[in-house]
């Protein structure tokens, strides 16, 4: 037979279960793998956290566990659930809260010691690649060579300064059931959540039968089940929940978006960069561009200087070839004058052209 159980995974179903001692002794000695004789809820049980945090569900207990030997001792029990993962520091912040408490100290005659302390983390996510469902994480003493040191009775110094955790990973149970741990967490085994519908866990009832303890854990949760401020609270954790997991799908398409817009600010990075470097080329060409006009310049200047120079030369050139046509007139009037004097004087052409050393047709054409 299906039984329709509340999911105790959610906090106020959880609560209504630990709340009944029977109950919190048969899941306390589960998980310590001792007889927890008593438990006790401590002062301040229950530490939900603000609705606008992650939720983080806490539990102290003060609990009389049977040893091995028969002999009974009283141990300090924080059990801490949490549905999403959140950072280590929460916890360390709670454990160290813990410590300071005044009334986890024993007084023994001239000693005082803290009560031993277990802590207890029931996951709703994994831890890292662990794939155990339960992990036990015990402290031992050991001596400088590396041998561990063993007491008849456990000391109550390192007791004080140090504690044992156990780590519950609730997707792993996946219907595990190998011993009595497995077993009584079964109950939380998501994997056997209702579809359409998470505040139920299906469960067979033939499972469980003839364990007495396993069917009055049944009965509580039937009885959450039906309880109707049960249900009005998981149906505030899921309206928490929903606003968590909108919020996380926000933030997750913001970081999308981000991302994206980061990838093109690189892009546009790249481009400039680009850019820049073909500036830095364009720069460096006019730079040998200014260079190279530079340098004509300079030619230009001593070609100037050059023509400037030239043009004087020609100019005095100029000069002392307008002196020398002068002379030459002159020189021709002279010698006009001389030929036309000495024709007066009854000297034929050829005997002037003899005196004066020219032509005769030079002289006759002067004479002309």
């Amino acid at each position: 037979m299906t039984l329709y159980i509340a999911n105790p995974i959610y906090d106020t179903v959880f609560k209504y279960l630990m709340e009944d001692e029977r109950i919190a002794r048969t899941i306390l000695s589960a998980l310590l793998k001792k007889e927890v004789v008593r438990v006790e809820q401590r002062p301040h049980e229950y530490v939900n956290t603000s609705r606008n945090e992650i939720s983080m569900f806490r539990i102290d207990f003060g609990a009389t566990v049977r040893e091995a030997d028969g002999q009974e001792r009283l141990i300090l029990i924080e059990l801490q659930k949490t549905w999403l993962e959140t950072e280590t520091l929460r916890f360390r912040q709670y454990l160290g809260t813990q410590y300071n408490r005044k009334e986890n100290i024993v007084e023994e005659s001239a000693d005082k010691h803290a009560l031993p302390m277990v802590a207890v983390y029931l996951l709703g996510h994994r831890v890292g690649r662990l794939d155990t469902p339960v992990i036990y994480v015990n402290h031992k003493t050991y001596d400088y060579d590396g041998h561990e040191l063993c007491c008849e009775q456990p000391n109550a110094f390192v007791e004080s300064l140090t504690h044992n955790s156990i780590i519950v990973q609730i997707p792993l149970l996946h219907g595990r059931v190998n011993n009595r741990l497995e077993k009584v967490l079964s109950v939380f085994d998501q994997s056997n959540a209702s579809k359409g519908n998470p505040q139920t866990i299906q469960v067979k009832e033939e499972a469980y039968e003839g364990d007495a303890e396993m069917e009055y854990i049944l009965k509580r949760l039937l009885s959450a089940a039906s309880n109707p401020d049960v249900r009005q609270e998981m149906n505030v954790e899921d309206e928490f929940f929903k606003a968590i997991e909108d919020r996380d799908t926000a933030i997750l398409q913001r970081d999308k978006m981000l991302e994206k817009q980061e990838e093109k600010l690189k892009e546009r990075d790249k481009m400039l960069e680009k850019q820049e470097e073909k500036l830095k080329e364009r720069d460096k060409m006019l730079e040998k561009q200014e260079e190279k006009l530079k340098e004509r310049d300079k030619m230009l200047e001593k070609q100037g200087e050059q023509l400037e120079k030239q043009g004087e030369q020609l100019e005095k050139q100029g000069e002392m070839l307008k002196e020398r046509d002068k002379m030459l007139v002159e020189k021709d009037k002279m010698l006009t004058a001389a030929v036309r004097g000495m024709q007066a004087n009854g000297m034929d052409v050829k005997t002037i052209a003899a005196i004066l050393g020219q032509p005769e047709a030079t002289i006759q054409e002067l004479l002309e």
